[in-house]
């Protein structure tokens, strides 16, 4: 490995700063997501209780 390669292995990749878009789409799948689990475990507990009844 020579000394350029070296370096440049050695440099970190610099992130973007994220931008009002990006909060907004991250909330968005937290939302999205935090809706399909509250589904899931109200169908869940609809089966549950049908079943038992």
């Amino acid at each position: 490995m020579t000394q350029e390669a070296a370096t440049e292995a050695q440099v970190p990749a610099q992130r973007e700063r994220s931008g009002p878009f990006g909060v907004a789409l991250l909330a968005t799948i937290g939302i999205v997501t935090l809706a399909w689990i509250g589904g899931l475990v109200w169908a869940a507990i609809a089966f549950f209780s049908w079943l038992v009844s």
